[in-house]
């Protein structure tokens, strides 16, 4: 598969489907708080897989990889900062394996949770932990970087630079934003779709978009927002299946697959060219924004 794919897909007019969310399905399979879920690439591998294969099984185009904290400051919390290559390779080959050759890898980069406003780190650091883990997820056999659920357009575009910068493989960009008293949707660092948008493209991002913090709704506005500054940009959309809400200790999603897929036009409409899940999604919603998807071509 060409390492540009995804690009050619979308250009030719293609909405694509992605996955959905990894966390909260890892933790049905027993990931236990406080444990390091890249791990699982090593020593639970066939569960990891199987959770890729339920992706792709469930109709998406391409699928994530269990490497979201898998930058070097957040694996040595858990003493494994000597196993950066081994842990980001390993999840990158486990979805190269469920994707095979007809669908895509995006392999997870999340943030680091450090901060240069704080000056806890600097912006060469910074570079090096995303470059480290960049190498090897491309080594791995990825398609595209996913770089996702950033807050800070700062460490967002140095992470998108270091992809850029050592490797051939396209490079995704998404935020997280939260919605503000006046209806403006900002990250946690203050910083707007528009910002986002223009940070990461400048950058070198090949597609930006928005994961996370919000419902499928929510969604439309921060598209439509990010759509105006990105031009021609690809834009991509991992929602949670909506907010969720604490019962009996336990954090419930309440959007249920038909929630989700009936709100898939008007994300599309709004600009969005590949749409997936973030937390609380299952494949159950993948196959019904597969349908919706499926359904926009008639």
């Amino acid at each position: 598969m060409k390492q540009l794919g995804i690009l050619a897909a979308v250009q030719s007019g293609r909405v694509l489907v992605s996955d959905g969310a990894w966390g909260t399905f890892l933790q049905k399979k027993g990931l236990k708080p406080g444990e390091c879920p890249e791990l699982w690439c090593v020593e639970r591998r066939a569960e990891v897989l199987d959770v890729a294969r339920n992706y792709i099984n469930a109709g998406a185009d391409m699928i994530e990889s269990n490497s979201f904290g898998g930058t070097r400051f957040k694996l040595e919390a858990y003493g494994l900062a000597d196993r950066v290559a081994e842990i980001n390779e390993a999840a990158a080959r486990i979805s190269r394996e469920a994707a095979g050759p007809d669908r895509w890898v995006i392999a997870s980069i999340g943030p680091t949770g450090k901060m240069l406003v704080t000056e806890e780190v600097t912006e060469d650091e910074l570079y090096a932990v995303f470059k480290e883990q960049a190498v090897a997820l491309a080594k791995g056999g990825a398609d595209a970087l996913c770089i996702e659920t950033m807050s800070a357009a700062d460490e967002a575009a140095i992470a998108v630079r270091a992809a850029r910068e050592h490797t051939d493989r396209a490079v995704i960009c998404t935020f997280t934003f939260q919605a503000g008293s006046q209806g403006q949707y900002r990250t946690m660092m203050g910083v707007s779709p528009t910002q986002a948008a223009q940070a990461a493209i400048q950058a070198g991002a090949h597609i930006v978009g928005t994961n996370c913090g919000n419902g499928m709704e929510h969604m439309v506005a921060i598209v439509k927002e990010m759509r105006a500054a990105a031009g021609t940009t690809p834009i991509l959309v991992h929602a949670n299946a909506g907010l969720p809400k604490n019962v009996n200790g336990t954090d419930v999603f309440p959007e249920s697959p038909a929630d989700m897929a009936a709100r898939v036009k008007a994300v599309v409409d709004a600009g969005a060219n590949i749409v997936g899940g973030c937390c609380g999604t299952t494949p159950a919603h993948i196959q019904a924004i597969r349908r919706a998807v499926d359904a926009l071509k008639k």
